[in-house]
């Protein structure tokens, strides 16, 4: 029993300083960045003048929203926009694209707090953004080129915070700073919880054991088999887990930053459990279009692989 209550302790305690620490200052800068921007008129301008070039891989004006949002916000801040793409009259094929496009790209709340025990995030930025372009239009030009493309209504416009003023500026940031927190609180229980599984899979032997199972496989790579554990993290338990696990083994020496950095393209992407059932919740359109859009977002993570297997 002692034994237990030690295993727990110790992932309440890293699992806090994860979420306080590493993870909450940045996502307070981030967003406050993010949302002052919004507030401005910046992102505004911004999407309008990339939005012409993105538009033939299928990515609208709102696909391109949705980009900056996942890249610089959080995984869940694009939920808002597939939402206003589930009610509006953007066609089903654009809308396919986008989720595609979001599943593919590298979420902000993992991407940043990683970068502060090794990860190369402006790279992985790069590689991410390349490759959900690839994911979009892979899914408008070939998995879901059989549905219909054009749109019933314009394409609407997202609502921004206003920041005219020092007053207008203070409630940007307040609002930001209150978002930020809320991600770090609730990010808390899975990560104590993944880092507890962690704990008590490695003290009973059990992840050595599945680990010498599949040693020729992570030979084949190049990879050390301690990969094993953050990989079966985050397909099942999401990003947010999978790096309170990588943080505590590379603090641990059980990682390096080149593994990790060679691993990345893998790891960092919401294409999972967790993050297919967020995005699903934005409407009946968007469930409607997970199949095509999980082709082209597969195909873009095994390029986004391969990207940073071999950069690093």
């Amino acid at each position: 029993m002692t034994e237990i209550s030690e295993l727990i302790l110790h992932a309440g305690r890293a699992g806090v300083e994860l979420a306080f620490f590493v993870l909450l200052p940045v996502m307070i800068v981030m967003l406050t960045l993010m949302r002052l921007l919004e507030a401005r008129g910046v992102l505004d301008w911004i999407v309008s003048r990339i939005s012409p070039w993105l538009l033939p891989f299928g990515i609208p004006g709102l696909g391109v929203f949705a980009l900056i949002q996942i890249l610089f916000a959080s995984f869940a801040a694009p939920l808002a926009t597939l939402t206003m793409m589930n009610k509006s009259g953007i066609s089903r094929r654009h809308i396919a694209a986008t989720l595609a496009l979001v599943l593919a790209a590298a979420q902000a709340n993992v991407t940043f707090p990683m970068s502060a025990v090794g990860l190369n995030g402006l790279l992985t930025l790069l590689i991410s953004a390349l490759s959900a372009i690839l994911a979009a239009a892979l899914t408008y030009h070939w998995f879901a080129r059989n549905l219909p493309k054009d749109d019933q209504l314009p394409e609407p416009v997202p609502e921004h915070p206003v920041a005219e003023d020092t007053k207008g500026v203070l409630a940007v940031i307040n609002a930001a700073g209150k978002e930020a927190f809320n991600i770090s609180v609730t990010a808390i229980p899975m990560l104590v919880l993944a880092l507890l599984l962690v704990n008590i899979l490695r003290s009973s032997g059990t992840i050595g054991l599945i680990e010498g199972w599949l040693v020729p496989v992570f030979n084949l790579f190049d990879l050390p088999s301690s990969m094993l554990l953050p990989i079966i993290t985050k397909y099942i338990a999401g990003g947010t887990a999978m790096m309170g696990v990588t943080v505590d083994y590379i603090n641990q020496g059980l990682l390096t930053k080149a593994e990790l950095n060679q691993i990345a393209g893998f790891l960092i992407h919401p294409l999972d459990l967790a993050g297919i059932a967020i995005y699903l919740s934005a409407g009946r359109r968007v469930a409607s279009v997970l199949k095509p859009a999980l082709y082209g977002a597969v195909l873009a993570i095994l390029f986004r692989s391969a990207a940073h297997f071999f950069v690093f």
